[in-house]
């Protein structure tokens, strides 16, 4: 395993120590260290609840055997960024994000990642990490957040919102009006509701196999958006090549193959739509172009 550099041999004693230090215990690191990227913050509405995800992701890696280890990655709110200086500040995240957790995964040799993101910036920068340090790696999203009801009954969203405003702008609303969407537009926790960057690279994120089924579908506030998460870990599974390379079925990309976890686990029914139906003991996930079969 790729931990054994940091876990392993008097050489890596001085290593252990400071795991130990952390309140690890030798057993825990004799198991893969799977790193666990959590943007959790008090500032963007989609991240307010990934702490909570991040436990149920923790959970389920511990119960299948690996060694859960959590670190950071930032995030700026598009929305409550835009109209000022702020919004110059946001793209620039992407290549942080990036840079910041490669960073951590190859500094402190992690087996395989969870990534734990939701809004804006914060999926593709993450989504760039996972092809930079080519280790295994799946995504599990915070959730859309609910569409709002206006005082009338009427169903809103933040689009309605920024159209509220616009028509405010050209005399067809009044204050009483756009404070009614103000209030009601954006209800609970979650992506923003519309299909901004955050949505749309959820679900982008699940078609091409890198999230978990619902990723970028299951509400925020909805329990089920936890469960699937302690199904993450035999996705992050460290990898053994098979026999043979064949290149994925959906692809002609030579830089996908097929991989064996090891140990094989069982498919949970909350999984990932990946690996098609009939082959459950495999997983897709990148890899440099160059495929040499073991």
């Amino acid at each position: 395993m790729r931990s054994d550099n940091v876990t392993k041999g008097v050489e890596r004693a001085p290593n252990r120590s400071l795991f130990y230090a952390l309140g690890y215990t030798k057993e825990e690191l004799e198991r893969p260290l799977i790193g666990v990227v959590c943007s959790y913050n008090e500032i963007v509405p989609g991240h307010m609840n990934l702490d909570k995800i991040a436990e149920a992701v923790k959970a389920g890696v511990r119960a299948a055997g690996g060694t859960p280890v959590e670190f950071p990655a930032i995030a700026v709110c598009d929305g409550i960024a835009m109209g000022h200086i702020g919004m110059k500040y946001s793209l620039v995240t992407r290549d942080l994000i990036a840079d910041s957790t490669e960073a951590m995964a190859i500094a402190h040799q992690f087996d395989g990642l969870v990534m734990i993101p939701n809004c804006d910036k914060n999926v593709p920068g993450l989504l760039m990490a996972a092809a930079r340090v080519n280790i295994p790696t799946i995504f599990v999203s915070g959730g859309p957040m609910l569409a709002g009801r206006l005082e009338d009954g009427r169903r809103s969203c933040l689009s309605h919102m920024f159209e509220a405003v616009g028509a405010y702008k050209a005399g067809k609303l009044d204050e009483a009006g756009v404070e009614d969407y103000e209030n009601n537009a954006c209800p609970s926790c979650g992506s923003c509701s519309g299909m901004y960057t955050a949505n749309s690279m959820n679900c982008l994120t699940e078609a091409i196999g890198m999230g978990l089924r619902g990723n970028g579908t299951i509400p925020a506030v909805w329990s089920p958006s936890t469960t699937p998460r302690r199904w993450t870990w035999p996705w992050a599974a460290p990898p053994t090549l098979c026999s043979t390379c064949p290149p994925s079925p959906t692809s002609a990309a030579s830089s996908w193959i097929w991989i064996c976890p090891t140990p094989s686990p069982p498919r949970p029914p909350t999984c990932a739509t990946w690996p098609p139906p009939g082959t459950p003991s495999w997983r897709i996930w990148r890899a440099p172009a160059a495929c040499t079969p073991s």
